[in-house]
Protein backbone atom coordinates (compact mmCIF):
# COMPACT_ATOMS: atom_id res chain seq x y z
CA UNK A 1 0.00 0.00 0.00
CA UNK A 2 1.28 3.25 -1.14
CA UNK A 3 1.89 5.81 1.84
CA UNK A 4 -0.41 8.52 3.81
CA UNK A 5 -2.03 10.97 1.40
CA UNK A 6 -0.58 14.82 1.41
CA UNK A 7 -1.66 17.46 -0.67
CA UNK A 8 1.77 17.77 -2.47
CA UNK A 9 0.86 13.72 -3.38
CA UNK A 10 -2.29 13.97 -4.75
CA UNK A 11 -0.85 16.98 -6.93
CA UNK A 12 1.52 14.89 -8.28
CA UNK A 13 -1.22 12.24 -9.10
CA UNK A 14 -3.47 14.54 -10.83
CA UNK A 15 -0.96 15.49 -13.45
CA UNK A 16 -1.52 13.83 -16.93
CA UNK A 17 0.41 10.69 -17.72
CA UNK A 18 1.36 9.15 -21.21
CA UNK A 19 -1.71 7.28 -22.39
CA UNK A 20 -2.85 5.24 -21.11
CA UNK A 21 -2.87 5.93 -17.45
CA UNK A 22 -5.17 2.75 -15.80
CA UNK A 23 -7.37 3.70 -12.78
CA UNK A 24 -8.71 0.73 -10.51
CA UNK A 25 -11.70 1.09 -8.38
CA UNK A 26 -13.10 -0.39 -6.20
CA UNK A 27 -15.49 -0.83 -2.42
CA UNK A 28 -14.66 -2.85 0.02
CA UNK A 29 -15.59 -4.20 3.04
CA UNK A 30 -14.29 -4.12 6.68
CA UNK A 31 -15.77 -7.43 8.19
CA UNK A 32 -17.21 -10.70 7.13
CA UNK A 33 -19.03 -11.96 5.76
CA UNK A 34 -19.39 -9.65 3.16
CA UNK A 35 -15.18 -9.19 3.05
CA UNK A 36 -15.55 -12.71 1.68
CA UNK A 37 -16.43 -11.35 -1.70
CA UNK A 38 -13.32 -8.94 -2.26
CA UNK A 39 -10.67 -11.17 -3.52
CA UNK A 40 -13.05 -12.98 -6.29
CA UNK A 41 -13.94 -9.11 -6.95
CA UNK A 42 -10.63 -7.74 -7.28
CA UNK A 43 -9.63 -10.71 -9.52
CA UNK A 44 -12.21 -9.75 -11.79
CA UNK A 45 -11.95 -6.55 -11.95
CA UNK A 46 -7.99 -7.28 -12.72
CA UNK A 47 -9.34 -9.45 -15.36
CA UNK A 48 -11.22 -6.08 -16.99
CA UNK A 49 -8.48 -4.34 -17.00
CA UNK A 50 -6.28 -6.40 -18.42
CA UNK A 51 -8.42 -6.66 -21.41
CA UNK A 52 -9.08 -3.03 -21.30
CA UNK A 53 -5.68 -2.84 -22.11
CA UNK A 54 -5.09 -5.47 -24.52
CA UNK A 55 -7.83 -4.74 -26.73
CA UNK A 56 -6.84 -1.00 -27.10
CA UNK A 57 -4.94 -0.07 -30.36
CA UNK A 58 -3.11 3.00 -29.18
CA UNK A 59 -1.49 0.78 -27.38
CA UNK A 60 2.12 -0.57 -28.50
CA UNK A 61 1.98 -4.66 -27.52
CA UNK A 62 5.52 -3.19 -25.50
CA UNK A 63 3.29 -1.03 -23.76
CA UNK A 64 0.39 -3.83 -23.13
CA UNK A 65 3.17 -5.82 -21.49
CA UNK A 66 4.27 -3.62 -19.10
CA UNK A 67 0.99 -2.25 -18.07
CA UNK A 68 -0.08 -5.86 -17.23
CA UNK A 69 2.95 -6.86 -15.70
CA UNK A 70 1.95 -3.58 -13.38
CA UNK A 71 -1.27 -4.12 -12.59
CA UNK A 72 -0.60 -7.47 -11.42
CA UNK A 73 1.97 -6.15 -9.33
CA UNK A 74 0.07 -3.96 -8.14
CA UNK A 75 -3.00 -6.03 -6.88
CA UNK A 76 -0.32 -7.90 -5.55
CA UNK A 77 0.83 -5.68 -2.85
CA UNK A 78 -3.07 -5.30 -2.22
CA UNK A 79 -4.08 -6.45 1.84
CA UNK A 80 -7.80 -7.24 2.14
CA UNK A 81 -6.98 -8.56 5.89
CA UNK A 82 -6.91 -4.87 5.98
CA UNK A 83 -9.85 -3.41 4.19
CA UNK A 84 -11.32 -0.17 4.78
CA UNK A 85 -13.87 1.25 2.36
CA UNK A 86 -12.10 1.52 -0.59
CA UNK A 87 -10.01 0.54 -2.85
CA UNK A 88 -7.88 3.14 -4.86
CA UNK A 89 -5.51 1.61 -7.44
CA UNK A 90 -3.40 3.56 -10.00
CA UNK A 91 -0.72 2.29 -12.73
CA UNK A 92 0.66 4.11 -15.63
CA UNK A 93 4.29 3.78 -17.68
CA UNK A 94 6.97 3.13 -14.97
CA UNK A 95 4.81 3.74 -11.99
CA UNK A 96 2.20 1.85 -9.75
CA UNK A 97 0.18 3.18 -6.61
CA UNK A 98 -2.03 1.73 -4.00
CA UNK A 99 -4.20 3.24 -1.45
CA UNK A 100 -7.08 1.67 0.90
CA UNK A 101 -9.74 4.56 1.93
CA UNK A 102 -11.96 5.01 4.39
CA UNK A 103 -14.69 6.20 1.91
CA UNK A 104 -16.72 3.99 -0.51
CA UNK A 105 -15.80 4.41 -3.62
CA UNK A 106 -17.39 3.13 -7.03
CA UNK A 107 -16.61 -0.08 -9.25
CA UNK A 108 -14.77 0.64 -12.87
CA UNK A 109 -11.76 0.67 -14.50
CA UNK A 110 -10.83 3.68 -16.30
CA UNK A 111 -8.16 4.20 -19.53
CA UNK A 112 -7.59 8.16 -20.08
CA UNK A 113 -4.38 10.72 -19.62
CA UNK A 114 -4.92 11.59 -16.33
CA UNK A 115 -5.63 8.83 -13.42
CA UNK A 116 -9.01 9.29 -12.01
CA UNK A 117 -8.09 11.07 -8.55
CA UNK A 118 -11.47 12.59 -7.68
CA UNK A 119 -12.40 9.29 -5.75
CA UNK A 120 -8.85 9.51 -3.66
CA UNK A 121 -9.47 13.44 -3.11
CA UNK A 122 -13.00 12.78 -1.61
CA UNK A 123 -11.80 10.35 0.99
CA UNK A 124 -8.63 12.35 1.78
CA UNK A 125 -10.77 15.21 2.61
CA UNK A 126 -12.98 13.36 4.28
CA UNK A 127 -10.11 11.41 6.36
CA UNK A 128 -9.84 14.70 9.45
CA UNK A 129 -5.91 13.92 9.83
CA UNK A 130 -4.39 15.18 12.49
CA UNK A 131 -0.83 14.63 14.03
CA UNK A 132 -0.29 13.32 17.82
CA UNK A 133 3.01 14.49 19.64
CA UNK A 134 4.02 11.97 22.46
CA UNK A 135 6.74 13.43 24.54
CA UNK A 136 8.60 12.02 27.25
CA UNK A 137 12.42 13.05 28.50
CA UNK A 138 14.28 10.31 26.51
CA UNK A 139 11.75 9.65 23.34
CA UNK A 140 9.80 11.87 21.43
CA UNK A 141 7.14 10.39 18.66
CA UNK A 142 5.07 11.90 16.00
CA UNK A 143 1.39 10.05 15.29
CA UNK A 144 0.16 10.37 12.21
CA UNK A 145 -4.24 9.71 12.95
CA UNK A 146 -7.51 9.78 11.75
CA UNK A 147 -11.30 8.98 12.98
CA UNK A 148 -10.19 5.28 12.57
CA UNK A 149 -6.52 4.75 13.55
CA UNK A 150 -3.28 6.02 13.99
CA UNK A 151 0.27 4.94 12.96
CA UNK A 152 3.57 6.27 14.02
CA UNK A 153 5.33 8.42 11.83
CA UNK A 154 9.03 7.46 11.19
CA UNK A 155 10.53 10.18 8.73
CA UNK A 156 11.52 13.71 9.27
CA UNK A 157 13.46 12.68 11.88
CA UNK A 158 11.28 10.89 14.13
CA UNK A 159 11.07 9.30 16.89
CA UNK A 160 13.59 11.39 18.43
CA UNK A 161 15.39 9.11 21.62
CA UNK A 162 18.31 9.80 23.75
CA UNK A 163 19.24 7.54 26.54
CA UNK A 164 19.03 8.40 30.15
CA UNK A 165 21.57 7.61 33.07
CA UNK A 166 18.33 6.09 35.02
CA UNK A 167 16.23 4.52 32.60
CA UNK A 168 13.54 4.55 34.84
CA UNK A 169 13.46 8.48 36.27
CA UNK A 170 10.65 9.50 34.32
CA UNK A 171 8.28 7.02 36.97
CA UNK A 172 9.99 8.01 39.91
CA UNK A 173 9.84 11.70 38.54
CA UNK A 174 5.58 10.92 38.39
CA UNK A 175 6.22 9.80 42.09
CA UNK A 176 7.94 12.47 43.26
CA UNK A 177 11.71 10.57 43.86
CA UNK A 178 13.87 12.69 42.11
CA UNK A 179 13.77 16.49 40.79
CA UNK A 180 12.22 16.90 37.05
CA UNK A 181 14.73 15.60 34.55
CA UNK A 182 12.33 18.57 32.63
CA UNK A 183 14.54 21.07 34.09
CA UNK A 184 18.22 19.50 32.78
CA UNK A 185 19.91 21.97 29.86
CA UNK A 186 20.23 18.48 27.70
CA UNK A 187 16.14 17.85 28.07
CA UNK A 188 15.99 20.97 27.12
CA UNK A 189 18.05 20.59 24.21
CA UNK A 190 16.58 17.80 23.23
CA UNK A 191 12.81 18.76 23.59
CA UNK A 192 14.50 21.93 21.51
CA UNK A 193 14.74 19.75 18.19
CA UNK A 194 11.89 17.89 18.57
CA UNK A 195 10.04 20.97 18.62
CA UNK A 196 12.13 22.39 15.50
CA UNK A 197 11.46 18.62 13.90
CA UNK A 198 7.52 19.11 14.28
CA UNK A 199 7.31 22.66 12.96
CA UNK A 200 8.62 21.64 9.74
CA UNK A 201 6.47 18.88 9.14
CA UNK A 202 3.33 21.18 10.53
CA UNK A 203 4.76 23.24 7.69
CA UNK A 204 4.56 20.79 5.27
CA UNK A 205 1.75 19.44 6.25
CA UNK A 206 -0.98 21.05 8.40
CA UNK A 207 -3.31 19.64 10.90
CA UNK A 208 -4.45 19.76 14.14
CA UNK A 209 -1.81 18.67 16.51
CA UNK A 210 -2.77 16.90 19.89
CA UNK A 211 0.78 17.32 22.32
CA UNK A 212 0.67 13.96 24.45
CA UNK A 213 2.96 14.54 27.71
CA UNK A 214 3.06 14.26 31.53
CA UNK A 215 2.94 17.78 33.23
CA UNK A 216 6.19 18.32 33.34
CA UNK A 217 6.58 17.81 29.83
CA UNK A 218 4.17 19.51 28.62
CA UNK A 219 4.89 22.60 30.86
CA UNK A 220 8.68 22.35 29.28
CA UNK A 221 7.61 21.89 26.01
CA UNK A 222 5.28 24.84 26.38
CA UNK A 223 8.44 27.53 27.35
CA UNK A 224 9.22 27.15 23.62
CA UNK A 225 6.14 28.20 22.39
CA UNK A 226 3.07 27.13 20.80
CA UNK A 227 3.76 24.60 17.87
CA UNK A 228 0.30 25.86 16.15
CA UNK A 229 -2.52 27.42 16.51
CA UNK A 230 -4.45 24.49 15.76
CA UNK A 231 -2.83 22.54 18.90
CA UNK A 232 -4.34 20.95 22.06
CA UNK A 233 -2.47 19.47 25.07
CA UNK A 234 -3.65 15.85 26.66
CA UNK A 235 -1.69 15.37 29.72
CA UNK A 236 -1.19 11.50 30.08
CA UNK A 237 2.61 10.26 30.49
CA UNK A 238 4.06 7.14 29.66
CA UNK A 239 2.59 7.11 25.25
CA UNK A 240 6.11 7.95 23.54
CA UNK A 241 6.61 4.34 22.90
CA UNK A 242 2.76 4.07 21.71
CA UNK A 243 1.16 1.65 21.51
CA UNK A 244 -0.63 3.13 18.68
CA UNK A 245 -3.72 1.83 19.94
CA UNK A 246 -3.14 4.05 23.18
CA UNK A 247 -2.41 6.80 21.55
CA UNK A 248 -5.56 6.70 19.50
CA UNK A 249 -7.75 6.38 22.62
CA UNK A 250 -5.73 9.63 24.36
CA UNK A 251 -6.72 11.72 21.58
CA UNK A 252 -9.86 10.38 20.45
CA UNK A 253 -12.41 11.89 23.42
CA UNK A 254 -10.85 15.12 22.56
CA UNK A 255 -11.08 15.13 18.87
CA UNK A 256 -14.77 13.88 18.69
CA UNK A 257 -15.56 17.06 21.82
CA UNK A 258 -13.89 19.20 18.76
CA UNK A 259 -16.01 17.78 15.92
CA UNK A 260 -19.04 17.94 17.33
CA UNK A 261 -18.43 21.87 18.09
CA UNK A 262 -16.93 22.39 14.30
CA UNK A 263 -20.15 20.67 12.85
CA UNK A 264 -22.15 22.83 15.17
CA UNK A 265 -20.31 25.55 13.81
CA UNK A 266 -20.43 24.93 10.39
CA UNK A 267 -24.77 24.23 10.65
CA UNK A 268 -24.83 28.09 12.10
CA UNK A 269 -22.74 29.48 8.92
CA UNK A 270 -24.84 27.87 6.68
CA UNK A 271 -28.25 28.83 8.41
CA UNK A 272 -26.55 32.69 8.21
CA UNK A 273 -25.62 32.14 4.29
CA UNK A 274 -29.09 30.91 4.05
CA UNK A 275 -30.05 34.06 5.65
CA UNK A 276 -28.40 35.82 3.00
CA UNK A 277 -29.17 34.21 0.03
CA UNK A 278 -25.97 33.20 -0.71
CA UNK A 279 -26.80 29.24 -0.12
CA UNK A 280 -26.96 26.33 -1.99
CA UNK A 281 -28.68 23.56 -1.07
CA UNK A 282 -29.28 20.00 -2.54
CA UNK A 283 -26.62 18.09 -4.94
CA UNK A 284 -28.11 19.64 -8.46
CA UNK A 285 -27.83 23.64 -6.97
CA UNK A 286 -24.31 22.67 -5.37
CA UNK A 287 -22.98 21.59 -8.74
CA UNK A 288 -24.06 24.26 -10.46
CA UNK A 289 -22.40 26.56 -7.86
CA UNK A 290 -19.66 24.78 -7.84
CA UNK A 291 -19.11 25.20 -11.67
CA UNK A 292 -19.29 28.68 -11.25
CA UNK A 293 -16.16 28.59 -8.63
CA UNK A 294 -19.28 30.11 -6.26
CA UNK A 295 -18.59 28.10 -3.37
CA UNK A 296 -16.61 28.62 -0.23
CA UNK A 297 -17.93 26.36 2.54
CA UNK A 298 -18.85 22.90 1.05
CA UNK A 299 -20.61 20.65 3.86
CA UNK A 300 -20.84 17.17 2.77
CA UNK A 301 -22.72 14.23 5.03
CA UNK A 302 -20.34 11.56 5.40
CA UNK A 303 -21.75 9.16 4.22
CA UNK A 304 -23.74 10.47 1.42
CA UNK A 305 -23.50 8.87 -2.13
CA UNK A 306 -26.56 9.42 -4.86
CA UNK A 307 -26.74 8.45 -8.50
CA UNK A 308 -27.38 11.18 -11.09
CA UNK A 309 -27.92 12.01 -14.63
CA UNK A 310 -27.45 14.95 -16.52
CA UNK A 311 -30.30 16.08 -17.98
CA UNK A 312 -30.04 19.26 -19.75
CA UNK A 313 -27.05 20.83 -17.47
CA UNK A 314 -29.15 19.93 -14.21
CA UNK A 315 -28.83 16.86 -12.40
CA UNK A 316 -30.99 14.52 -12.18
CA UNK A 317 -31.79 11.39 -9.68
CA UNK A 318 -31.15 8.12 -11.93
CA UNK A 319 -32.58 5.04 -10.50
CA UNK A 320 -29.23 2.84 -11.11
CA UNK A 321 -25.92 3.41 -12.40
CA UNK A 322 -26.03 2.88 -16.21
CA UNK A 323 -24.01 4.07 -18.91
CA UNK A 324 -25.41 7.51 -18.78
CA UNK A 325 -25.38 8.06 -15.43
CA UNK A 326 -22.85 9.54 -12.96
CA UNK A 327 -22.30 7.26 -9.26
CA UNK A 328 -19.70 9.42 -8.15
CA UNK A 329 -20.76 12.56 -8.63
CA UNK A 330 -20.64 14.15 -5.10
CA UNK A 331 -16.98 12.90 -5.00
CA UNK A 332 -16.40 15.23 -8.18
CA UNK A 333 -18.19 18.38 -6.50
CA UNK A 334 -15.69 17.79 -3.84
CA UNK A 335 -12.70 17.86 -6.04
CA UNK A 336 -14.00 20.58 -8.45
CA UNK A 337 -14.99 22.85 -4.76
CA UNK A 338 -11.04 22.11 -4.01
CA UNK A 339 -9.52 23.35 -6.92
CA UNK A 340 -11.68 26.35 -6.24
CA UNK A 341 -10.29 26.90 -3.13
CA UNK A 342 -13.24 26.18 -1.12
CA UNK A 343 -12.93 24.42 2.42
CA UNK A 344 -14.61 20.92 1.85
CA UNK A 345 -16.47 19.87 5.22
CA UNK A 346 -17.58 16.36 6.32
CA UNK A 347 -20.44 16.37 8.58
CA UNK A 348 -22.16 13.22 10.59
CA UNK A 349 -25.41 11.68 8.55
CA UNK A 350 -28.76 13.28 8.79
CA UNK A 351 -27.08 16.79 10.22
CA UNK A 352 -27.81 18.22 6.40
CA UNK A 353 -31.18 16.36 5.79
CA UNK A 354 -33.37 19.24 5.17
CA UNK A 355 -30.93 20.73 2.35
CA UNK A 356 -30.76 17.45 0.83
CA UNK A 357 -27.09 16.00 2.38
CA UNK A 358 -24.97 18.61 1.02
CA UNK A 359 -24.77 22.40 0.97
CA UNK A 360 -23.02 25.05 0.51
CA UNK A 361 -22.11 28.80 1.43
CA UNK A 362 -21.59 31.00 -1.23
CA UNK A 363 -18.63 34.03 -2.09
CA UNK A 364 -21.66 35.66 -3.84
Amino acid sequence: MDPVLTPDVLAKLRQPRPYPAVSLLMPTYRREPDNAQDPVRLRNLLAEAEKAVQDDPAISRERRRELVDRLRRAVGEVDLRHAEDGLVIFVAEGEHHVWSVARAVPERVVLADTFLTRNLVAAHAAEQPYWALAVSADRVSLWNGDPERTDEHTADGFPLTRSLEDPDVERKEQIGDVPSTFQDEATRQFLREAYERTRTVLASESRPLYVIGSSAALAALSELGPLSRDMFTIERGGLAAGPDSAVHEAVEPLRTAREAAATATIVAELDTARGRREFAGGIDEVWQAVKDGRIRLLAVEEHYRTVVRDEGGHLEPAEAATADTRDDMVDEIVEQALETGAEVRFVPDEVLAGAGHIAGALRY
